[in-house]
C-alpha cells in the first residue's frame, strides 16, 4: 500500500528527513512515532501529495506521490494536525461538499454522507454549524471527511491532539473500529495511543528511522536486558544484598514490603538462580515474573541514544 525509498526533504540547508525507507502493507495500522520536530508531519505531507521531496521516491497503491499526485489523493483520506473544516457550514453541508470534491457520484452523495456520519457518531450534530461544535466533535468531522469515498488508505496526523481524556478515548475507538477495512498510518507522540491502536511502530528521530517493529518486539529487543518483578518474604536489607550479589543483576529496587524490581544486564535467564538463592536462605518466594519494558521506556532509550 505504501512504499518509501530513500525519502529526503530539505528546508534550506536543514534536513527535515533523511533517506527514509519503509513499507506499510494493506490492512495494517502503523504508528509513526517520534518527538516533536522529528519529521513526522513532513513525511506525511509528502505521502499525501502536499509537499514534494528533495529526493527519493514514495508510492501509494503503486502511484508515484509526485508524478501521479492526483491518483495518490484519490487513494487516501488525510486528516492533518489541524482539521481542514469550513466552519460556516453545517456538518452535513461540509461532508456533501467533501463528497463532491472527491468525485462521489451525485446519486450516491447522501448515502455516503450518511455512512460517515454514522461511522463517526455525528448523528446528533449533523445539522449544526461546525463553528458551534466542541473540539472533540470537530475532530470527528475531520475524521469523517477523511473517510468519505472509502479511500483504502488513511493518513492521520496527531488525531487526538488538544482533546480532553474522554474525547481521546472516543477518537481512539473510532480509529480502532476502522481496523481491517482500511490501511492506516497514524502519526503521534502519545505512546499509549500506539500501544492501543497499532500493529506495528516506526520510530523516527531527527529525520531518520531508528526502529521499526511491533510494540511487543521493540519492548523485548530494545529494552537493554530484562526486568524481574519479585515478592520475597524476609529481611529487606539482606534480600537486597543477596539479589545484588547474583551475577548479571544490574540493579535492585525495593518497592515496599516484600516487593522488589530487579534489572539485569542481559537477556540471561536468572530466575532459576534467584529462586535457588532465596530458598537456600530460608526466605519465602511469593512471586517471580518477567516485567516487560514499556514502549515509553524503549522510545526514551532510542531517542536518548540517537541524540548522544
Amino acid at each position: 500500500m505504501i512504499a518509501v525509498q530513500d525519502l529526503t526533504k530539505y528546508y534550506g540547508q536543514n534536513p527535515a528527513i533523511s533517506r527514509l525507507s519503509f513499507e506499510v502493507a494493506k490492512g495494517e495500522i502503523v504508528g509513526f512515532l517520534g518527538p516533536n520536530g522529528a519529521g513526522k508531519t513532513t513525511t506525511l505531507k509528502i505521502l499525501a501529495g502536499f509537499l514534494p521531496p528533495t529526493s527519493g521516491k514514495a508510492y501509494i497503491n503503486g502511484h508515484d506521490c509526485v508524478t501521479e499526485s492526483l491518483a495518490v489523493r484519490r487513494s487516501l483520506g488525510y486528516l492533518p494536525e489541524t482539521a481542514p473544516l469550513y466552519t460556516e457550514l453545517t456538518v452535513s453541508q461540509f461532508l456533501r461538499f467533501t463528497a463532491r470534491a472527491k468525485g462521489v457520484d451525485s446519486k450516491d452523495e447522501q448515502t455516503e454522507v450518511d455512512r460517515v456520519i454514522e461511522a463517526c457518531l455525528l448523528r446528533e450534530v449533523r445539522n449544526k454549524l461546525i463553528s458551534s461544535l466542541s473540539k472533540g466533535f470537530r475532530q470527528r468531522v475531520g475524521l469523517a471527511q477523511a473517510l468519505v469515498h472509502k479511500s483504502p488508505l488513511l493518513i492521520l496526523d496527531e488525531p487526538t491532539i488538544g482533546l480532553d481524556p474522554a474525547q481521546i478515548v472516543e477518537i481512539r475507538q473510532l480509529i480502532k473500529d476502522l481496523s481491517g477495512d482500511y490501511t492506516v498510518i497514524l502519526s503521534t507522540h502519545i505512546l499509549p495511543e500506539v500501544s492501543q491502536l497499532c500493529q506495528r511502530v516506526i520510530i523516527i528521530n531527527r529525520g531518520q528511522i531508528v526502529a521499526s517493529d511491533t510494540p511487543e518486539n521493540l519492548s523485548r529487543q530494545l529494552g537493554h536486558g530484562s526486568r524481574l518483578k519479585i515478592e520475597i518474604k524476609g529481611p529487606i536489607p539482606e534480600i537486597t544484598a543477596a539479589l545484588k550479589g547474583i551475577s548479571g543483576v544490574k540493579e535492585v529496587v525495593s518497592q515496599g514490603e516484600a516487593r522488589f524490581l530487579v534489572e539485569t544486564t542481559s537477556d540471561l535467564e536468572l530466575r532459576p538462580e534467584i529462586a535457588r538463592q532465596v530458598v537456600a536462605r530460608g526466605w519465602d518466594l511469593l512471586e517471580l515474573q518477567v516485567q516487560e519494558f514499556t514502549l515509553e521506556e524503549v522510545f526514551l532509550n532510542l531517542v536518548t541514544e540517537e541524540e548522544a
